[in-house]
């Protein structure tokens, strides 16, 4: 049985796109407290159903697909720029493909506009009338408003009249700065991207001892969850938990109780991080208390060694660190990273930073490990015992070298080498991500 924010959540993702959301609204029509309400609404908005708008509430959206998440909605780019709508309110909900500054002649402007762009210009009501006509929205820099006949021209075409107090160099740097942030989650794989979903084997609260062996012989696997009447995550219980165990007995009195579990969202890494240390091989994933998948170690290791493979499109700092690097096969057959220090890399002193050469000695020493144990794992500590200041521009190689390898770890002593001098040395202990 759905509870009150559920239910409210399911309508609200049946509302048409565009319609206003309002708390007071909410309680009315579903006859619940404004409290509730307002969790509800806030809830939706994490989902990515709803957004709200400054001055103008909150808006049902389109809820963008994890191939376009790169695309932002209008009402997006209000909150981005600090703006307000002058018209075209039932537009909001509408992404847009791109953006085009307005700093040329009417004519040429005609050129670059493409139904779903969105018009950066200051005061030219031309170029603000014809980016309506062609399927644009506008958004107006520098403070200044739209004349009354072109919010009228909005509100007609549906598309957004945006106006706010920055420059339309600096408006532009924020819509970019977004869609690249966009862009760099776009490369995060999550939970919900490689778990098993769908229909799941479980067992309920109040089943016997016996239907466990029967689901494991049926499916295979040892580990199996147990929810109650309402789908939510009681326990999860193993084959040794129900070693020596009547058959008759409730599966849910040996259980492990509150097991470790992730949510839908969780990256992959974090996800691999916890597995290791915790010491488990499955993890349940649960929306809303509810089971919604489970995750196995095979699972993680996939897709880290999928992300390994994939292009990125936009950097993140590690991305940085490494661009300038590349993966070499050192003289005593480990792996070394060789590159220069560039300008990125360095700290205010003009030498590399603690935190990028860290980076570089923690991914040379998961990539030692990888290619000479044919291991995964994660790092656990790094203790660094000797450093000296590395100048930019400076080539350098940072090698790794496996110190020891056990069943569940590893150490490798990784060390950085810069004009034919040792600047840098740190040991690294990892744990294995076993298969």
């Amino acid at each position: 049985m759905a509870t009150k924010q559920e239910r409210i959540v399911h309508h609200i993702a049946q509302l048409p796109v565009g319609s206003r959301i309002s708390v007071r609204r909410i309680a009315r029509e579903m006859h619940v407290s404004e409290g509730t309400a307002y969790r509800a609404i806030k809830e939706a908005e994490a989902r990515g159903l709803v957004s709200a708008v400054d001055r103008i509430g909150t808006v049902r959206i389109e809820q963008p697909e994890r191939r376009h998440i790169e695309q932002l909605t209008f009402a997006e780019v209000v909150n981005i720029v600090d703006g307000s709508v002058q018209g075209g309110h039932a537009g909001l909900h509408k992404t847009l493909s791109k953006f085009v500054i307005g700093a040329m002649q009417v004519e040429a402007a005609v050129r670059y506009i493409q139904p779903g762009s969105l018009m950066l210009v200051g005061n030219r009501e031309g170029i603000q009338r014809i980016a309506l006509e062609h399927g644009a929205a506008v958004l107006v820099t520098g403070g200044f408003s739209a004349p009354e006949d072109v919010r009228r021209l909005a509100d007609r075409r549906e598309l957004p009249i945006i106006t706010c107090s920055y420059d339309t160099f600096t408006t532009a740097s924020l819509i970019n700065r977004a869609i690249y942030d966009r862009l760099i989650k776009k490369d995060i794989v999550l939970v919900e991207d490689v778990a098993t979903q769908g229909p799941l084997a479980t067992l309920q609260k109040g089943q016997p001892v016996s239907d466990y062996f029967t689901l494991v012989e049926e499916t295979g696997h040892a580990k199996i969850p147990i929810v109650d009447d309402r789908g939510r995550l009681a326990g999860i219980v193993t084959a040794r938990d129900v070693a020596d165990v009547p058959a008759d007995r409730p599966v849910d009195l040996y259980m492990t109780r509150q097991p470790f579990t992730v949510t839908p969202k969780t990256p992959i890494a974090s996800a691999a991080h916890q597995m290791v240390w915790e010491g488990v091989e499955l993890m349940p994933v649960v929306e809303n208390r509810k089971l919604v998948g489970v995750i196995s170690r095979q699972d993680v290791i996939k897709a880290l060694q999928l992300m390994s493979r994939q292009p990125h499109m936009a950097e993140t700092v590690e991305g940085t660190v490494l661009q300038g690097f590349e993966e070499v096969t050192a003289d005593d057959g480990g792996v070394a990273l060789v590159g220069h220090v560039g300008p990125p890399l360095t700290g205010p002193g003009g030498t590399l930073s603690l935190g990028a050469l860290c980076t570089l000695m923690e991914n040379c020493a998961v990539l030692t490990v990888h290619r000479q144990r044919k291991a995964d794992v994660v790092p656990e500590n790094i203790t660094l015992y000797a450093l000296k200041p590395i100048p930019i521009d400076a080539s350098l190689e940072v090698r790794g070298r496996v110190m020891d390898f056990g069943h569940r770890f590893a150490k490798v002593e990784v060390e950085a080498v810069a004009g034919g001098q040792l600047v840098a040395k740190a040991l690294l202990t990892t744990q294995t991500l076993e298969r």
